[in-house]
């Protein structure tokens, strides 16, 4: 440490003291240059400022960028490039109009008497959108619209509507739902949708497209078309199916050669609602049914083609034997099993010994008598097995005498009868012949005997010595007969 005299006082001066005065002097330098970097850094500033705060000045008149209005590119557009548009595509609007079946219609805006009315629409939009955010307006899009307010010749457009297609075409009304049968029970069925249309909706509705400059209208969706009275909503619709299902629960299976089942689906076509949907259930309906049914499935006169005992083919038609059902019968028992609900699986009724072995073509079964008209030949057939085959003489080929083609059954099974014929005026019967063995197949009289007065038996015997009718055999052959057949067997008479 030095020591320096100064008017007489020493004066101590410490390093330290130097250090700190020279430290002071340097950090005053560079206050020289912050000034003008200060001037500079807000000559940008407020540059920028004035081009962000123009800009936006800008965009308070003009569309910012990416701007869509009404489905066209308006940017940097101003009011009246927004306008003249407008009024210039309101010159060329037309009215696009889509009916049902592929209707069209058109409406052009000239013929109406269309005209752009000028508003602040365009200004408003102007100012309402947020122009101080131009700056991100490059990298986003905006769609907006603009309410075009337009006026237009009301009776012109009145009188137009009268002349299009949807009004003069043909107008088909449309068709209330209804129960409908979908496989399984009742439910609404789908109301038919019609052509005509109410025109004060459709006056309406198209003004209205019009005061919007709407160009495509579709009309099914507009409500126009004349609604049906009831739809599938309809309450009155569903009660009327909630009244029909309960008849669909029944289930008869008649066993027949292949089942035949009246359920739902049968019965379904049995029961109807009305347009005001009061449910009947039809018993005549139900009967008309059992008629083709008994016309399919009953046998008796009818022509069945078989195979005969030697296996020819032939056909037999007539006859008292086979099925027959008792339709009466069937009808009141049918109608108790759907009032019922009843599911069972039976045979329907049958008229009283109107029955058969077997359902099919030769419903007589395996155990029968056959005689060939033609060859003039009878068998008797048991289980299938051929036990007996012989020659005969059958009726005389007359219309009194001839042997009835048929199916029968053997009726009476006697042993010294005396056949008579018809009786006479005096009394007397035409004849009176006595036989050892009858078996009665008509109850007009027709059998098997035997015929002891026959010399011989089969060829064309029958054309000149036939019978009255009667299936003539000789005495061992009609006592082998009536010692096999037995009453109720079919007996199968062909040509």
């Amino acid at each position: 440490m030095e020591k320096e005299t100064f008017d007489g006082n020493d004066i101590e001066v410490t390093e330290t003291e130097t250090s700190e005065q020279q430290v002071s002097e340097e950090t005053e330098k560079p206050h020289k240059w912050r000034k003008p970097l200060l001037i500079t850094l807000g000559g940008i500033a407020g540059t920028t400022a004035a081009v962000y705060i123009g800009t936006a000045a800008y965009f308070y008149f003009h569309c910012l960028p990416n701007t869509e209005i009404n489905g066209k590119d308006f940017s940097y557009a101003n009011r009246a490039e927004i306008e003249d548009y407008l009024k210039e595509d309101t010159k060329n609007y037309v009215l696009e109009i889509k009916g049902r079946e592929n209707v069209k219609d058109q409406i052009q805006g000239s013929e109406i008497g269309v005209e752009y009315e000028a508003d602040d629409a365009a200004g408003k939009l102007l100012r309402e959108q947020n122009f101080w955010l131009w700056p991100v307006a490059f990298d986003r899009e905006q769609t907006l619209e603009i309410p075009v307010s337009v006026s237009y010749d009301k009776e012109k457009l009145k009188e137009k509507i009268s002349t299009l297609n949807v009004v003069t075409g043909e107008q088909t009304q449309p068709a209330s739902s209804t129960p409908f049968f979908d496989g399984e029970k009742f439910v609404p069925g789908e109301e038919g949708k019609g052509t005509a249309v109410d025109v004060d909706t459709l006056n309406e509705v198209i003004g209205d497209a019009v005061s919007h400059l709407t160009e495509e209208l579709e009309l099914d969706d507009t409500g126009c078309y004349v609604r049906p009275k009831y739809t599938k909503d309809s309450p009155e619709v569903q009660a009327a199916c909630d009244q029909m299902n309960p008849y669909l629960k029944a289930r008869i299976t008649y066993e027949m050669d292949e089942p035949v089942v009246v359920d739902g689906t049968v019965i379904s076509q049995w029961v109807t609602a009305d347009e005001n949907f009061a449910v009947t259930f039809h018993p005549e309906l139900v009967q008309e049914w059992l008629k083709q049914f008994a016309e399919k499935y009953d046998t008796v006169g009818k022509t069945r083609t078989f195979t005969t005992a030697d296996g020819r083919s032939a056909q037999v038609s007539g006859g008292t034997y086979g099925w027959e059902i008792d339709e009466e019968s069937e009808l009141t028992a049918l109608l108790a099993n759907i009032e019922n609900g009843d599911t069972v699986s039976r045979e329907p009724a049958y008229v009283e010994g109107k029955t058969a072995i077997s359902h099919g073509a030769s419903d007589w079964g395996t155990t029968y008598a056959e005689v060939d008209l033609t060859n003039q030949k009878m068998w008797y057939v048991r289980d299938g097995q051929i036990l007996m085959s012989t020659d005969v003489v059958t009726g005389l080929p007359t219309r009194a005498r001839q042997t009835p083609e048929g199916v029968y059954t053997i009726l009476e099974r006697m042993r010294n009868k005396t056949l008579r014929g018809a009786l006479k005026p005096d009394g007397t019967y035409e004849y009176e012949t006595p036989v050892d063995y009858w078996m009665r197949v008509t109850y007009s009289g027709v059998g098997f005997h035997d015929a002891t007065w026959q010399r011989t038996f089969g060829g064309d015997v029958y054309t000149y010595r036939g019978s009255h009718g009667c299936i003539n055999m000789s005495y061992s052959d009609a006592g082998q007969l009536y010692d096999l057949i037995q009453v109720g067997d079919p007996v199968v008479i062909h040509y």
